[in-house]
C-alpha cells in the first residue's frame, strides 16, 4: 500500500510498533542508517511481536542511497515539527513514501528545505513538542487509507 520510511529511527519499540502497521496495512517498512539499534533487538522484535519476520523491510545504507535507488517518480512526503502545511493537506495515492525522521531531532533541515513543497505536520497544541514517532506515522497513514477507503482491509 504506503512506503513507510524511518530516518535514522533510535528507539527500537517505536521501529517495532511502525512495523506492526506497515503488516498490518500492507505497506512497506524502509529502514535508513544509522540505526539507533540492531535489527535484531530483543526490544524491536518484541515491541513487533511475532509479527516482525512478516513485515517487508528494507534496509537503506544512507539517506543518499535510499534517495537514488527509490523511484524517482514516487511521491513522497516529508513530515516534521518544523513546518506549517497540515498534513491533510495532502491527496494521497497507493505506494507514495511517507518519511518520518529520528526521534531526538526529526528529519534534516537540508531535506527539509529542498523537498519544502511536499514537508507537512500534525498540527497539536504550541505546549506539545512533537509526537511519539509511531503514533504519528500512524496518524499519518490511517489517514492515507482512509482516504483510499481502504481501512477496513478483511475480506
Amino acid at each position: 500500500m504506503f512506503n513507510l520510511v524511518l530516518v535514522e529511527p533510535e528507539i527500537p519499540p517505536n521501529t517495532g510498533n511502525v512495523g506492526r502497521l506497515a503488516l498490518a496495512t500492507g505497506s512497506t517498512l524502509h529502514l535508513v542508517q544509522p540505526l539507533g539499534f540492531s535489527v535484531d533487538d530483543r526490544q524491536l522484535r518484541r515491541a513487533g511481536m511475532d509479527y516482525w519476520k512478516k513485515v517487508n523491510v528494507k534496509l537503506w545504507e544512507n539517506l543518499e542511497e535510499f534517495e537514488l535507488k527509490t523511484e524517482p517518480s514516487a511521491r513522497r512526503f516529508f513530515f516534521s515539527t518544523k513546518v506549517e502545511k497540515p498534513y491533510w493537506d495532502i491527496r494521497f495515492s497507493p505506494k507514495d513514501y511517507l518519511i518520518f525522521g529520528r526521534e531526538t531531532k526529526g528529519l534534516p533541515a537540508s531535506l527539509l528545505a529542498r523537498h519544502a513543497e511536499s514537508a507537512f505536520r500534525i498540527p497539536m497544541i504550541p505546549e506539545a513538542r512533537s509526537l511519539n514517532l509511531a503514533t504519528a506515522v500512524a496518524i499519518v497513514l490511517f489517514e492515507g487509507m482512509r482516504q483510499l477507503s481502504t481501512v477496513d482491509l478483511v475480506n
